[in-house]
């Protein structure tokens, strides 16, 4: 019986050497990452049956058990990866919205100082000195549309160069993981325990992938872990890793996309099927910020440009010669996949900006027709053949010919911005005055009347006037005649437009506006029977005439943009409204699933987590326990002694 005590009590020792071990362990790994409390499962011995009854052999240690909810790690696996998402997505635009809202680095006062430029040449039109501010202003016009684009260029090779850096952290973890299955499966097959603390090291890992992107964890019998990531692409399955990388766009050599490989092939992956997670972040503010605000400058620094040059291509320069492009109109950037058979060559330019949308489009050819996407909202066309007009954008076959499953990618306004540049740097190249001058006849002339107001269309200088016109009012019949033969007449009054048959008198109204080849003008004041009015083209504009300088500076308060709804201050400002509202949505989202990720965090760390004042108290209960058991062995050995003692007698 001594001996059975002696046994009991070294068991009791045994066990509460583990548990203080365990314990020990975990107050060592209190701060550890990724550490689960362990627990010591301590069961009784089989007893012993000696006739009279069973009797207890102590007690023995079944496992060392850790505290882990699977369902809680899921939940933080989950919430860490919106969050890293979220905030990553939030962290790129802020910058955008630092930069674009910049009272002095944002495009508005640029514009606004372009202008004033201008229509200080209004006043003064022949002075060479405000001839020269309105080119500098033009100029500091192009630097800060140069400017933004170039920062957001910036972004988008910093967007590669994470993806690049995500994309080898995702596969070193995928590794990792895979060694910790096989090291996990043997353990599990030799010793038939759990290796806790490998459990741990494995959970971390997962819990470090979501953090670049969207994991989905499947328990195999085992003890392994089979990884999904994104959408769903295997990443770990047991010991097998496949990987990730990046790769040049087919249609951009300047963009990186995400890659997948298995079996040795390549395939690029779209962006939505790596959602989650920092790359989630990164891909979707490319594809849903970062191109669009890039297009949507770029459309306004186009739109300014063409709306500009038309006008000013219809005034008279100081040497009195027709305006040409005050600036250099940006052109549609095409590129073709690099995985194209044909050898075609597509070219585009934009018709009409006013048509314009700051969207994409993609050009395939299936071997009998054309389909042409938008692809801001998919919309397609399809056509037998090209060139085909699209929102106010030519495309055509300038060369070569497609074969069957080719395709191109046509940005027209990507590189808008970027590729802004002012031609004019001779002040004398400024086309302030206007192509065409009226006088009456003062000799004949018995009435009052006058014309004023005199403008020209974007038309005009495709077909200026080759000789003066002259006009001549019938008291008769009340209408005026001498337009230029095959000439159509459009009359409105009171905001009510008519339009007359070439050769045919029009009726004369005081206040009229009266528009034919491209000139518009007003006829106002009591005209007499006969009276005539001539108009000429103008031949020097060296006098100080400023018509067209109105008319440019005008241009400011037009609506260009937005099917001709806003202005170009007010489109940059909407982009801006644009920007500062998601950004602040993200702020807030990012924050409330940051708050999300913090209480699932507190949830797991509840259960899994070390408590200190716990520990401490089942240090000081096992350390009782060792006592006792060591008690308990002391006095089986005088029980010994006894015995041996009684037996000596």
């Amino acid at each position: 019986m001594a001996s059975n005590i002696l046994s009991i009590g070294q068991s009791a020792l045994s066990a509460a050497q583990v548990g203080i071990s365990t314990t020990g362990h975990n107050i060592a790994n209190a701060s550890t990452p990724g550490y689960s409390r362990q627990v010591v499962i301590q069961s009784a011995a089989n007893a012993q049956n000696f006739g009279y009854g069973y009797v207890g052999q102590g007690t023995q240690v079944s496992a060392i058990q850790r505290i882990y909810s699977e369902v809680l790690a899921r939940q933080v696996v989950s919430a860490q990866s919106t969050s890293s998402s979220l905030a990553t997505y939030h962290t790129q635009m802020v910058q955008i919205d630092n930069m674009l809202s910049d009272s002095a680095a944002g495009l508005s006062p640029a514009l606004q100082d372009f202008f004033n430029s201008i229509q200080t040449l209004t006043s003064n039109p022949g002075d060479s000195a405000t001839r020269q501010a309105a080119l500098s202003s033009a100029e500091s016009l192009v630097d800060r549309f140069h400017s933004i684009g170039d920062r957001l260029s910036a972004l988008g090779e910093s967007v590669n160069s994470q993806l690049t850096a995500g994309v080898n952290e995702i596969n070193a973890y995928a590794k990792s993981i895979a060694k910790l299955n096989d090291v996990i499966e043997k353990s599990y097959g030799t010793h038939n325990s759990p290796p806790n603390d490998l459990l741990d090291q494995r959970d971390h890992l997962v819990l470090e992938l979501s953090k670049l992107v969207k994991t989905t964890v499947v328990n195999q019998d085992g003890g392994k872990y089979n990884l999904f990531i994104g959408s769903g692409l295997p990443l770990v399955v047991g010991t097998q890793t496949f990987e990730l990388t990046t790769a040049n766009s087919p249609t951009d050599g300047g963009r990186l996309d995400v890659a997948y490989v298995a079996n040795g092939k390549t395939t690029l992956l779209s962006p939505n099927s790596m959602s989650g997670g920092i790359l989630g972040g990164l891909l979707e503010f490319r594809e849903q910020s970062l191109d669009p605000i890039k297009n949507q400058l770029g459309l306004i620094a186009v739109t300014v440009a063409q709306t500009f040059n038309e006008q000013h291509a219809q005034g008279l320069d100081a040497l009195g010669k027709p305006g040409g492009n005050f600036f250099a109109p940006p052109v549609p950037l095409v590129t073709q996949n690099v995985a194209n058979a044909g050898n075609a060559t597509i070219t585009s330019q934009i018709a009409d900006t006013r048509a314009l949308t700051s969207s994409d489009y993609k050009l395939k050819f299936d071997g009998s027709n054309y389909t042409i996407a938008r692809l801001s909202d998919n919309q397609t066309q399809t056509f037998a053949s090209l060139p085909q007009t699209i929102d106010g954008i030519i495309i055509q076959i300038s060369a070569g010919a497609m074969q069957a499953g080719d395709n191109f990618l046509i940005q027209p306004t990507v590189n808008g911005a970027a590729d802004l540049k002012l031609v004019i740097s001779n002040t004398a190249k400024i086309a302030a005055g206007a192509p065409v001058m009226s006088a009456a006849n003062a000799t004949t002339n018995t009435g009052t009347g006058s014309i004023s107001g005199i403008t020209v269309s974007t038309a005009y200088a495709a077909a200026p006037l080759g000789a003066p016109v002259t006009l001549s009012y019938n008291s008769g019949t009340n209408t005026l005649s001498g337009f230029p033969a095959g000439e159509a007449v459009t009359v409105t009054t009171a905001g009510v437009s008519t339009t007359y048959p070439a050769g045919t008198p029009v009726p004369y109204t005081s206040g009229d506006t009266i528009e034919f080849a491209g000139v518009k003008l007003q006829v106002t004041g009591a005209i007499a029977n006969g009276d005539q009015f001539t108009l000429t083209p103008n031949t020097n504009s060296a006098n100080g005439d400023n018509r067209n300088a109105l008319q440019l500076a005008g241009l400011q308060t037009s609506s260009f943009m937005a099917n001709g709804t806003s202005t170009y201050e007010g489109a940059f400002n909407q982009l801006v409204s644009l920007v500062g509202n998601k950004t602040r949505e993200l702020q807030v989202t990012s924050k409330a699933e940051n708050q999300m990720l913090t209480q699932a965090i507190a949830a797991q760390e509840s259960e899994s987590g070390v408590n200190l004042d716990e520990e401490a108290t089942n240090l000081l209960r096992y350390q009782q326990a060792y006592q006792a058991a060591g008690k308990m062995m002391q006095i089986a050995s005088q029980l010994f002694d006894v015995l041996l003692t009684i037996g000596r007698q």
